[in-house]
């Protein structure tokens, strides 16, 4: 990681537009014509590099962006997709069939969560899922059948850092595929480069960061992508998860700017991370020194963007945590919304939201109580500013208490 540095990876890229323009012409074709047949039959075989044939398939819009982000991962290749799941499942279905074994962090993003536990067994794959930061019991959960490793660098929603380096020793004893989330940790965290094997991330987030789309992305080795993207057998191809060419362009536009972005994410959380703490809020942050894992993800990331832009604190009750959420939104502190990665803060209820797929039981079983709140913390010019509003929000709620009157 000393020598990897993403935003460097992106600002080398360079391409020219078709007329010579500095951004990269927009490709709003579904299909593309060719002057010979033969041209045709070779790119239908994957054996024409340059040639395209159906944007199902490929465009060069959607290429440039792969290059992009695959340069930001430090892998050799990359796919994009409609979505953040248009991503993870047709990665986990062509590393999976019935029969296979996958497994799973038991925190993460509440959709993946449905799907690994609710819709994958209807094709014969079953997922154990542990705690990520217990590498005995990760261990103890693979099995024969078992072919991929799954976990998300910083968890959703509970901000459990998974020891990424540690993990990939663990798969690669075991012939395994680790696969990762980085969508919480762009640029601070490089899972390739620590030995994980398939990298995703949701582009809706941090990535895009205007909240205008949503996107998401597989970065691999070049035989991985290939296989997703194979016209007869590949989870890409066939289930079409395509991502738009104007919208592949917009991302691609925001991407130049989330080395800014990050670092005022990262700053800005930090900061209100340990004013609250000290406070006596009970907060959950990997740069606190309170973290469980904050010694193991301060050798994970790369320092100049920090340990990120996302937070939880508990107030005690889901009354409570959504009394909170509507004042801050009409003191104008952020959105009562979820996703992450805006300029402006946006807080949510995880478990009557983003992991509302989670059954209670085991909501309560890996410690996601009512009163958590979630916080995607924003760009904030002013950040002290903003602690203070919060801070006068949770005296006027009892979340915290008056400072006696000076008399």
């Amino acid at each position: 990681m000393d020598k990897f540095n993403p935003a460097d990876r992106i600002q080398d890229l360079q391409y020219f537009g078709e007329f010579g323009g500095v951004n990269p012409s927009i490709s709003d074709s579904s299909t593309y014509t060719f002057l010979s047949a033969k041209t045709m039959f070779d790119t239908f075989e994957g054996n024409a590099e340059g040639c395209y044939l159906y944007s199902r398939h490929s465009s060069p819009s959607n290429l440039y962006l792969d290059k992009a982000l695959a340069a930001m991962e430090g892998t050799e290749s990359a796919n994009v997709a409609a979505s953040g799941m248009g991503a993870i499942t047709p990665t986990l279905l062509q590393l999976c069939g019935n029969g296979d074994h996958i497994v799973s962090s038991r925190t993460i993003y509440g959709g993946t969560y449905a799907f690994l536990k609710n819709f994958a067994p209807r094709m014969g794959v079953k997922t154990t899922f542990v705690d990520i930061t217990k590498l005995d019991v990760v261990e103890a959960a693979i099995t024969p059948n078992t072919k991929v490793l799954y976990c998300e660098t910083v968890s959703n929603p509970l901000l459990e850092v998974a020891d990424i380096a540690s993990l990939a020793k663990i798969a690669k004893k075991h012939n395994l595929k680790l696969v990762v989330d980085n969508t919480f940790s762009p640029l601070s965290v490089a899972p390739a480069k620590l030995g994980a094997d398939i990298v995703i991330h949701s582009l809706t987030k941090y990535i895009n960061g205007s909240s205008d789309t949503v996107g998401g992305v597989v970065c691999a080795s070049q035989e991985f992508i290939n296989a997703l993207k194979n016209v007869n057998d590949g989870a890409s191809m066939l289930l079409g998860p395509t991502m738009d060419s104007l919208r592949s362009a917009s991302v691609m536009k925001n991407l130049r700017t989330l080395h800014i972005r990050m670092k005022q994410h990262s700053h800005n959380a930090q900061y209100l991370a340990e004013k609250f703490e000290a406070d006596g809020i009970k907060t959950v942050y990997p740069g606190l020194k309170s973290h469980p894992s904050h010694e193991i993800y301060k050798t994970m990331i790369n320092p100049e963007y920090g340990f990120g832009g996302m937070m939880t604190i508990d107030v005690g009750s889901l009354d409570k945590a959504n009394e909170l959420m509507e004042l801050m939104q009409q003191r104008n502190l952020g959105y009562l919304a979820v996703s992450l990665g805006f300029y402006k803060t946006l807080f949510s209820a995880p478990g009557t939201s983003t992991s509302s797929e989670i059954p209670l039981d085991e909501q309560a079983e890996m410690g996601l109580t009512d009163g958590l709140i979630r916080f995607s913390i924003g760009l904030d010019n002013d950040i002290e500013r903003t602690y203070t509003m919060m801070k006068d929000c949770m005296k006027e709620l009892s979340i915290l208490n008056s400072e006696p009157s000076i008399k």
